[in-house]
């Protein structure tokens, strides 16, 4: 079966009385209101003989009743809809079936519906508003079944996403120590991506709404119980830590959502923008091997290869402007680490500088594309607009490059250049995305080039005449 099969159709004549759809849908007002009604039903049972049977009530739903609350699920995006199940307490009952219910189907969907309510603001401020129903909501991110942790994951999003109620979440989840914990804990061991892409939103979410949380939850290390004590509740969570945790999580998604992978690199690079982040990441019991390893791999191995088309660039600007974000901050911390050594460097730099050369290229092609488009505009001014996107990334990507370049030594150069990571055309590259800017460091690398090719440096020195004149 469908996990949401479509609305219910409203042909019968009936349905279609006056006064009974709702808004300006086809909906019928009476069968929704009958559905609510089932669904009171459902979690408050009749008094019955056998506790087994009011047991077999709570945990799981028949076919028909399943089939009837997802039809409400999917008619819920309907604006009118949702108000119509605002007006009927809907979030009251729903309520009711979190604190008594035990079936997890019942509980997901009731969370997707509330999600898909939240979408409109007035419904989501009435929602966000309600303490007893936020608190319970926020204690599903400690729930078993991925299926409601996905959907209460996305009904977070979408409120943190709303301006007029970011700051009632927001001040929530820090006065809930449990939420950090139940959030590591789905980072650092779920294996189904679409969850962990989703808890990575949230989190970079509220790591972007609020400074202070996000440096709470870099220095939170301590064991927490996790919601609620109660007879069954689980065991205390191990000793998280964000990094490993954030890395986990991109370690899973890396193959198979990119999307989520972006979302993990982001977490990263905000937790570079505060110093407690960047000891986070640098001080860490490997000296943050872990961390540059992995995003070591992902620049020299996955992303913007030799064989792909440098229109690629496009694709994967976000992903690799948070990436080269990390490493840039790791490098100025940990030049000293064995990992980050010189030796190790060139195929990072061999990879920056293809990244400076795709982007030249999907430069050219712009302008040639406006020059068809729009001859006479740009014939007259030359230039075509810079996307944005792309210069955040080529800022980057060339002060990481800048500081790498000045680190080098001859024999540095000399393996560069046997192993193809250096030549002219690629020297010529660097040098035109760092001049006039980071002179100092092309400088240095042109005075080490020197000692290791004459020949090559003589040469880069005649393209760029600024280089002789101060030589």
């Amino acid at each position: 079966m469908d996990r949401n099969p479509s609305p219910p159709s409203s042909d019968a004549e009936d349905e279609q009385a006056a006064g009974d759809s709702i808004g300006n849908t086809v909906y019928s007002k009476h069968w929704l209101f009958s559905i609510l009604t089932k669904l009171i039903e459902v979690i408050s049972p009749e008094k019955s003989d056998s506790n087994s049977n009011r047991e077999e009530v709570q945990t799981e739903l028949d076919e028909e009743m399943e089939n009837d609350i997802c039809k409400m699920w999917d008619m819920s995006m309907d604006e009118d809809v949702a108000l119509f199940l605002q007006e009927f307490n809907a979030p009251d009952i729903f309520m009711g079936v979190f604190a008594k219910s035990k079936c997890p189907r019942l509980i997901e969907i009731c969370v997707g519906i509330l999600g898909n309510m939240a979408c409109f603001q007035d419904i989501c401020m009435s929602i966000s508003k309600d303490d007893n129903l936020g608190q319970m909501l926020l204690q599903h991110l400690c729930d078993s079944d991925s299926p409601t942790l996905l959907e209460t994951s996305r009904l977070l999003l979408t409120c943190l996403s709303q301006a007029e109620v970011a700051n009632i979440w927001v001040e929530r989840i820090r006065e809930n120590p449990s939420v950090y914990d139940c959030v590591c804990f789905i980072m650092s061991s779920s294996t189904n991506v679409e969850l962990l892409a989703k808890v990575g939103e949230v989190v970079d979410k509220l790591f972007d709404l609020d400074e202070e949380l996000m440096l709470n939850w870099i220095k939170n290390g301590s064991c927490q119980s996790v919601g609620q004590s109660t007879d069954d509740s689980p065991e205390e969570r191990p000793d998280f830590k964000i990094v490993p945790c954030v890395l986990e999580a991109a370690k899973q998604v890396r193959s198979d959502n990119p999307e989520g992978l972006d979302v993990y690199m982001h977490i990263l690079q905000l937790l570079t923008t505060v110093d407690e982040g960047i000891q986070a990441i640098v001080q860490s019991p490997d000296g943050g091997k872990e961390t540059w390893t992995l995003l070591y791999g992902l620049v020299c191995h996955e992303l913007c290869q030799p064989d792909d088309p440098p229109i690629i660039i496009q694709e994967q600007k976000s992903v690799l402007a948070s990436i080269l974000s990390v490493l840039s901050a790791m490098f100025a911390s940990q030049v000293q680490q064995e990992y980050v050594k010189r030796r190790k460097n060139m195929p990072l730099i061999g990879s920056l500088i293809r990244i400076l050369q795709n982007m030249e290229d999907c430069g050219k092609r712009s302008f040639d594309n406006a020059k068809k488009s729009q001859p006479e505009e740009t014939e007259k001014s030359g230039t075509v607009e810079e996307d944005f996107h792309l210069k955040i990334l080529k800022d980057i990507c060339c002060e990481l490059l800048s500081n790498m370049l000045q680190e080098l030594t001859k024999e540095n150069i000399l393996e560069g250049l046997n192993q193809g990571h250096l030549n002219e055309q690629k020297c010529s590259c660097a040098f035109q995305n760092l001049l006039p800017l980071y002179f100092t460091a092309v400088e240095s690398f042109l005075e080490a080039l020197r000692e290791a090719d004459q020949t090559l440096a003589d040469s880069l020195e005649k393209r760029f005449p600024s280089l002789r004149l101060q030589t």
